[in-house]
């Protein structure tokens, strides 16, 4: 009786799984029908409507996005680099130099973790604007080039190295720089694998800040150029809207397939669930 009901329950938690997962995936199947169709066969789903490749065509003649693509890889790049950086060196500060009110500065840090970037919108602009950086990919990218999550999830990393892999580098003659990149930063590749893919996906899909903050093609990201393309003054065709929106997310999806693997291994070996 015991094992017809657990049974039972696994079957229902796999139906529910299932049902859960085609709904979450459905606007992406939706999608790839419709950029593959053309735009009188986007909504029939007749498996005998003919299939193109025209829309990703029109897509590409009628905005620049191998331009929106390298401004989004400058700015995911210039963020990224930064925010290991900085996030390292704060946190090896934290775990190997602790000071007076360090435990208190740290506070302060993950205070920042409660604060949404939306809110300090207006006086980010401000700061740009008094810069002169208005428009441009470092401006764009100002904001965010340090992390509290980063320097949280490094600082924890950090912490669960054994002394004595430090110790030993100091007898060896290692200095404080030689320790850090190499018994810290080693150790810690996972948690770096793991940051820096929430890292690249978070901002390679950021819109709000990039739409305030950038009004030209030279400095325009994907998402806002997407949102561009897809204004009414362009005409609401949803077949290449759809091809533009398979267009901006097919370096993650297609990052995600081929290291799926990594992605999951990573995430459980930096603890984050």
């Amino acid at each position: 009786m015991n094992n017809a009901t657990t049974a039972k329950s696994t079957a229902a938690v796999t139906i529910g799984a299932w049902f859960l997962a085609l709904l979450w995936v459905s606007p992406l199947l939706y999608a790839f029908w419709a950029a593959f169709h053309p735009s009188s066969h986007g909504a029939t789903f007749d498996l005998f409507s003919p299939l193109t490749l025209d829309n990703f065509r029109e897509v590409l003649a009628a905005a620049p996005f191998p331009r929106y693509f390298l401004n989004t890889f400058l700015l995911v790049t210039l963020i990224l680099t930064c925010q290991l950086v900085v996030c390292t060196m704060a946190a090896y500060a934290f775990v190997c130099f602790p000071f007076r009110g360090s435990e208190v500065l740290f506070m302060l840090v993950l205070i920042q973790l409660m604060i949404m970037p939306e809110i300090l919108l207006v006086e980010n602009y401000r700061t740009l604007a008094a810069l002169g950086l208005r428009d441009t990919i470092l401006g764009m990218g100002m904001p965010y080039l340090a992390s509290a999550f980063g320097i949280f999830l490094f600082r924890q990393t950090f912490k669960s190295v054994p002394k004595e892999l430090e110790e030993a580098a100091r007898l060896e003659g290692a200095n404080t720089l030689q320790i850090l990149l190499r018994v810290f930063v080693p150790l810690a590749k996972p948690t770096y694998v793991a940051f820096g893919l929430v890292t690249v996906s978070y901002h390679w899909n950021n819109f709000l800040w990039p739409l305030v903050v950038t009004n030209s093609v030279e400095t325009r990201p994907v998402t806002v150029g997407l949102q561009v393309f897809a204004t009414v003054e362009q005409g609401v065709d949803w077949s290449r809207v759809t091809a533009a929106t398979l267009l901006s997310v097919a370096p993650l999806l297609i990052a995600f397939i081929i290291f799926q693997r990594q992605f999951v291994q990573s995430f459980m070996r930096a603890g984050i669930r």
